[in-house]
């Protein structure tokens, strides 16, 4: 007997429940993003169209410590994507093409525990771990947290990307002689590109964006972008914050939506 199929937009609600649940997501984005061109200083009073608060991030008084706390965050979010990276790839080599192996489950859990356990609980382990072991808070303690935290946000595409790759290529070039080192060079790892930049891309913006972590292990006097946004709405909103917050959303769609699209064009290939 075959299965049934359901039209779940035929259910009564489902429509008005989608449209709430889209507007409480995102509606607050939006007004973010179109009172950061307001003219006005105000944050709720329209005054019209202006550019005047971008120029602000860049050249106002507070600019020198929006821009270093956005090169800290560049800096650790490139560092920390690129070892996770590295590491999910040989993570996920060794877990799809090292065959069966005693506690592969257990180590395929440890893999994924970041993404199940609460980032507050993460947080709160990662400060004690460090306290414990008398380690100096600072960028290298944000940058060790984020490595850690990001492994499994890089290796979910590269490891579907793997799984996607038959076998037969390496065999083939093992064939011709190739040895196990060179049909993973010149072989899988080409074929695994995709998976690979697409991984790093979301670890980067999953580093980039990151503040619950970062607030508990950086040193004092240290700032990534997110926490001194929220250093700075601690004193009030102003009007600068929201063009922060508009510019990094839009930098963090596009590196979403550039993540999507190479895993798509993966999947075509």
């Amino acid at each position: 007997m075959g299965s049934r199929k359901y039209n779940i937009r035929a259910y009564p609600g489902f429509i008005h429940l989608t449209v709430l649940c889209l507007l409480i997501l995102y509606l607050p984005l939006a007004i973010v993003a179109v009172y950061s061109f307001n003219n006005s200083p105000s944050i709720v009073v329209w005054e019209g169209f202006s550019w005047r608060w971008y120029l602000d991030v860049f050249i106002g008084l507070e600019s020198a410590k929006f821009k270093l706390a956005a090169k800290n965050s560049f800096i650790i979010a490139i560092i920390a994507a690129t070892v996770a990276t590295v590491i999910a790839t040989f993570s996920a080599t060794a877990m799809i093409r090292g065959g069966r192996f005693r506690l592969r489950t257990v180590s395929f859990g440890l893999i994924s525990l970041p993404l199940m356990v609460p980032e507050i609980v993460t947080a709160v382990a990662t400060l004690i771990f460090f306290n414990s072991i008398g380690f100096e808070r600072g960028v290298l303690s944000i940058l060790l947290a984020h490595i850690a935290f990001c492994i499994p946000f890089s290796y979910l595409p590269i490891a579907a990307r793997m799984q996607g790759i038959e076998d037969t290529y390496e065999e083939a070039a093992q064939d011709l002689y190739a040895t196990k080192r060179q049909a993973f060079t010149k072989i899988l790892l080409p074929l695994m590109m995709p998976g690979i930049i697409s991984g790093f891309l979301l670890a980067f913006i999953i580093s980039l964006d990151d503040f619950i972590i970062t607030n508990f292990v950086k040193g004092a006097g240290v700032e990534t972008l997110p926490t001194a946004i929220f250093g700075a709405v601690k004193q009030g909103i102003k009007p600068n914050i929201m063009a922060i917050s508009t510019m990094l959303l839009a930098f963090s769609i596009v590196m979403v939506t550039l993540s999507y699209l190479i895993s798509k064009s993966d999947d075509k290939t």
